[in-house]
Formats: structure tokens, C-alpha cells, sequence
């Protein structure tokens, strides 16, 4: 056998190695949390997203829906500070997308993002796209107190009825704004997941990648694919593969993102009139589809496979990162709603090398430590009430 045919074989053998640790397994913690989606909640908050009426662009309705969105995120424990308003305008009415930002444990500048639009048109948009809107309030009342290795953007979506004008304006505003561009590991949309009332709805439809650019087309399958995998895990729903098109990860398809989507494989006729209300759904199939939903975001963001650990939750999720650091440090306020901190480095010899006083901060804070020697540092967060400190590795 010569050298080169022992190096290819020593290659298929790794390679197949990597396959088999890789594999999608069933998880007990991941199948536990799915199983707390509740029923009550479902039906409630589509019941609740009906009555606050048409949500069309520049509307009252539309901006009352954007309050009670926030005020969910509120009750579930997240903070106003997690919670961000991308908003655009013309002439005549402003809208705006509501991001809600997890910060990760692991790789915190990279990101899964959830989404789906909470406008409608027309009528009250029950189905297309409150089922969607209420499938993610879910995922984010599982998860708040999660660790994920990987970021979570919760994001509702305005203006995907007028064109797909708010996740175009997110692309391109705020993905292709930030310096460096922001890292997204998958875009998972859902929108249209409540089925039909009188029907067997029993299959969910898993959407990827099939248009221009191809580039990312292999990857999105893929995507997909493992989606299709968690479906099969932790609900009792079937899938149908299809292909992506006419929502908001359209622009993020364009922008070169990994993207993949649920849509209802029995389609509702009564999308964009005013009979798209809860009395023609199925809000068992759309319960079922955010079991689903949830079982997949613990997967794609990577979630702890053990119960949140105390102090991920006692020290109010706050993380310094990237850790370790060369240059930049940021400080993630997590659910701290004290706002008004005081941020110190101690060195091994006890002595505070750093301290700085911020008032009203932002969910995430930067500092330069560049000018400090190599080392293991102590990072202290100090409040009125609350003193966290975590170690800090400066490079």
C-alpha cells in the first residue's frame, strides 16, 4: 500500500469518525424542556394577538401589538435592556422590528436568530403571522434561563406584509452595519405554523435554501435536514421537505445566511383576509409545532444537556467575553436590571489595576484592556445590591 493510499484512507477514517460523534441524538434535557410548552399559553397568546386587531403598517394596533410583545418578554424574565427597536419609516408611518438578544457561553458573537413578523393586513392575522409570533414567545419563555453555547436573537418582524421592508432594513441596517458584520450561524423563520380547523394537521413543513446565491444552499440543507431530525425528536409532527420563499429570511438568504423555516403543510385560504382568525386554526397543531420549534433552538444554539447551573442564573447570566482577551472586553449585562455598575480587574496579587463607574449602561459595555499585562485577572460587577465576579484571562 503506498503513502498516498494510507494518507487517503487515514482521511475517510477521520472523516467518518467525525460523522458518527456528530450525529443528531435524542437528549433527554432538550425532549424535558420541549415538553413544558404549554397549550394554555398557545391558545392565550393567539387569543390575545387576535383581539389587539389589524396590525397594518403605521397603526395603533401595530404599535400596541409591539408593547405587548415586550411586556411577554418582561414576564418571562428577560430585561428591557435584552430588548431593541430597529425601526424605519417613509413619509407616512414608522414601524419597527423588536430584537430580543440571549448572549451565548461559549461563541457569544455568533448567532442563531429565531423569527418571524408580527404585522398583518387586511385582518387580524391570527394565523399568518400570530402563530408564528406565539410559537417564539415560547421558545423564549423555555429558554430565558438555558445556558446556550451559541447567542439567540428573538426577533419580530414589521413590515413583511408591505414586502419584506423590516428584515430588509434589519440586513441591512444592523447584519451588514456592524463592524465586523454580524456572525449568524443559521436564520430560522416561522411563520404560518397554526393549520387548519376540521383538518388532520399532523406534518410541518421544513423550508431550505434552494435560490440565488447557491453558495450557502449545501449548508441550509443541511440546516434543514437536522431540523427535520429534531421534528422527529421532540414532537409527534411529521415534515414535508420544501423550499424557502415570500418571508423574512428572504433577505437574509440574499445577504448570504444559512437559513431554514417552518411553514403549515395544510395551507390555510384564509391568509390576508378576515377570516384569519383562531376559530379557523388548529391550536393543537400549533402547541405541537412549538415543541418542535423548541426542541430545534436547543439545538442549533447548542443549550446545556444538564439543568441551568446556579450560578449561570444567580450571577443573572452577566458574562465577560471573549474570555480570554487580547484588546476588547465586554461586559454582558444579562438579566441584571440595575443598570448603574461599577466594573474592576484585580490581579493575582490583589491589587485593582481598573475600575470604572457606568451609568445607564447599554446590554453589552466595551473596555480596553490591550494595556494590561498577560495574565489571570479577577472581573468584579459591583451594584447597589449585587456584586458578581468572574475570572478574566488577558492574553
Amino acid at each position: 500500500m503506498n503513502f498516498l493510499k494510507q494518507k487517503t484512507i487515514l482521511f475517510l477514517l477521520v472523516i467518518s469518525g467525525l460523522q458518527i460523534t456528530t450525529a443528531q441524538t435524542f437528549i433527554q434535557r432538550y425532549a424535558d424542556v420541549a415538553n413544558q410548552t404549554s397549550q394554555a399559553n398557545i391558545t392565550n397568546n393567539l387569543t390575545e394577538y387576535e383581539a389587539l386587531g389589524v396590525k397594518r403598517r403605521g397603526t395603533q394596533a401595530l404599535q400596541n401589538t409591539l408593547n405587548w410583545l415586550k411586556n411577554k418578554y418582561l414576564s418571562y424574565g428577560y430585561t428591557a435592556g435584552q430588548m431593541t427597536e430597529d425601526s424605519f419609516a417613509n413619509s407616512t408611518y414608522t414601524c419597527k422590528n423588536l430584537v430580543l438578544t440571549k448572549i451565548g457561553t461559549v461563541y457569544p458573537n455568533t448567532y442563531v436568530i429565531v423569527c418571524g413578523h408580527y404585522d398583518s393586513i387586511t385582518g387580524t392575522g391570527t394565523n399568518d403571522n400570530g402563530s408564528g409570533v406565539v410559537t417564539i414567545l415560547e421558545i423564549a419563555r423555555l429558554l430565558q434561563n438555558i445556558p446556550t453555547e451559541y447567542s439567540i436573537k428573538f426577533i419580530n418582524f414589521s413590515g413583511e406584509e408591505d414586502g419584506l421592508i423590516g428584515s430588509q432594513h434589519y440586513v441591512s441596517s444592523v447584519v451588514n452595519g456592524t463592524n465586523p458584520k454580524m456572525d449568524i450561524r443559521l436564520v430560522f423563520n416561522i411563520d404560518e405554523v397554526g393549520g387548519r380547523a376540521g383538518m388532520t394537521n399532523n406534518n410541518i413543513t421544513c423550508e431550505r435554501d434552494t435560490g440565488s446565491p447557491t453558495s450557502n444552499n449545501a449548508t441550509s440543507n443541511t440546516m434543514t435536514n437536522e431540523l427535520i431530525t429534531c421534528v422527529g425528536l421532540y414532537s409527534p409532527l411529521s415534515t414535508t421537505l420544501s423550499y424557502a420563499y415570500a418571508s423574512d429570511y428572504m433577505p437574509f438568504e440574499n445577504n448570504n445566511e444559512i437559513i431554514t423555516g417552518f411553514f403549515e403543510t395544510n395551507e390555510t385560504p384564509y391568509a390576508h383576509t378576515v377570516n384569519d382568525l383562531l376559530i379557523n386554526m388548529d391550536p393543537v397543531y400549533n402547541f405541537n409545532v412549538a415543541k418542535a420549534a423548541t426542541g430545534a433552538m436547543l439545538h442549533f444554539a447548542r443549550a446545556s444537556t444538564t439543568l441551568a447551573s446556579e450560578t449561570f442564573n444567580t450571577d443573572f447570566q452577566i458574562s465577560f467575553f471573549p474570555n480570554p482577551t487580547k484588546g476588547k472586553l465586554n461586559i454582558n449585562l444579562g438579566t441584571l436590571k440595575e443598570n448603574n455598575y461599577t466594573f474592576s480587574l484585580i490581579d493575582i496579587q490583589g491589587k485593582e489595576v481598573y475600575k470604572d463607574s457606568i451609568s445607564n449602561a447599554k446590554q453589552i459595555e466595551t473596555i480596553d484592556v490591550s494595556s494590561f499585562s498577560k495574565g489571570v485577572y479577577m472581573g468584579v460587577l459591583e451594584t447597589e445590591k449585587n456584586r458578581i465576579t468572574k475570572k478574566i484571562v488577558i492574553e
